[in-house]
């Protein structure tokens, strides 16, 4: 096991919605900023989303609009609408053991636990 469990991936039809949760497994406490980063077959890892301990979004333009992004005390929470073929990518959950999320909660440096991901394939 990660330190980060992802779930949720699979298939996807554009213009479709999809559901990833992610559970911190070893991480000694909340971690205030957690965060998805994906990764597509052009290989450059981008942050999509992230979220603080107070429930504060950030989201990348790529899916601001069509993101939600939401945690509680057991898990992390990330809904995509209206899905591109963009979207396809591995989708990996971070978390910061920063007592703040900085001015760029997007940006992979914050981050210092990570799982493993879950691949998203969108297509017709």
């Amino acid at each position: 096991q990660g330190q980060l469990a992802e779930s949720g991936g699979g298939s996807q039809e554009i213009g479709g919605s999809l559901t990833l949760s992610c559970v911190p497994n070893t991480i000694p406490r909340q971690p205030h900023c957690m965060a998805w980063f994906r990764q597509g077959p052009g290989g450059r890892r981008e942050g999509v989303a992230a979220i603080d301990l107070d429930g504060h979004p950030n989201y990348a333009a790529s899916v601001n609009g069509r993101g939600a992004i939401s945690r509680d005390r057991t898990r992390m929470t990330l809904e995509i609408n209206d899905l591109k073929q963009e979207d396809t990518a591995m989708y990996v959950c971070a978390a910061s053991s920063s007592v703040s999320c900085g001015m760029n909660s997007l940006s992979q440096g914050l981050y210092n636990f990570w799982g493993q991901g879950t691949q998203v394939t969108v297509s017709s």
